[in-house]
C-alpha cells in the first residue's frame, strides 16, 4: 500500500511540478505550485518523517506561497495571447529558450553521473531522532540571528510588492 501511495505522489509532485513550466496564467502557476509542495510532504510522511512534512506545509504552502499569491494578485500581470502569425515573438525568445534547454541538458547529464557513481552504503548508526523541542531550541538559540534575518527579509518583500503594486495618484 505504501508503495502504490508512494508513486501516486511522486506522479502528483513530478505532474505538477511540469504543469507549473507550461502554465501561462501567473495564478494557475502559484496553486500548482501549491500542489506540488503538498505531494512533496505526502512524500516526506511515508519517509516517517512527519516534522519534515508539517515544516513543508507551513512554511512554503502556507507562508511563501501565500506571499506569492498576494503578489500575484496584487501585481495584476495580464497575460499575453499569441496572436495567429506572431512567430517572430518566437524567435526573439529562443536565446533564452536555447539557454534553458542548455542547462537542461547539463542537469540530466549530471543526474545520471551521479546515479552511475551511487553506492548503497549502510547509514552509520546514531543516537535518537532529536524532537520538535530540540529544533525549536536550536532555532530560536544557534540560528536566532537567521531566522529572524529571514523574517525581515520577507517583511521588505512584501513592503515592496505593496509599493509596486500601488497606482499612482494623479
Amino acid at each position: 500500500m505504501d508503495a502504490l501511495l508512494f508513486w501516486i505522489l511522486a506522479a502528483g509532485v513530478l505532474l505538477t511540478s511540469v504543469l507549473v513550466t507550461w502554465q501561462h496564467h501567473s495564478m494557475y502557476t502559484v496553486l500548482l505550485l501549491m500542489a506540488s509542495f503538498g505531494a512533496l510532504s505526502g512524500l516526506y510522511v511515508l519517509l516517517d518523517a512527519p516534522f519534515v512534512a508539517v515544516i513543508q506545509i507551513i512554511i512554503y504552502v502556507g507562508a511563501i506561497m501565500v506571499l506569492f499569491l498576494f503578489v500575484v494578485m496584487l501585481m495584476n500581470v495580464p497575460t499575453e495571447e499569441e496572436a495567429p502569425g506572431d512567430r517572430l515573438r518566437l524567435l526573439r525568445g529562443a536565446g533564452p529558450r536555447r539557454f534553458g534547454a542548455v542547462l537542461s541538458f547539463v542537469l540530466v547529464v549530471e543526474l545520471a553521473w551521479a546515479l552511475a557513481h551511487l553506492r548503497a552504503t549502510p547509514m552509520p548508526a546514531r543516537g535518537p531522532a532529536p524532537s520538535v523541542h530540540d529544533i525549536g531550541m536550536r532555532l530560536f538559540t544557534d540560528y536566532a540571528f537567521a531566522f529572524e534575518a529571514t523574517s525581515v527579509l520577507i517583511l521588505v518583500a512584501m513592503v515592496g510588492a505593496i509599493i509596486l503594486a500601488r497606482k499612482e495618484q494623479s
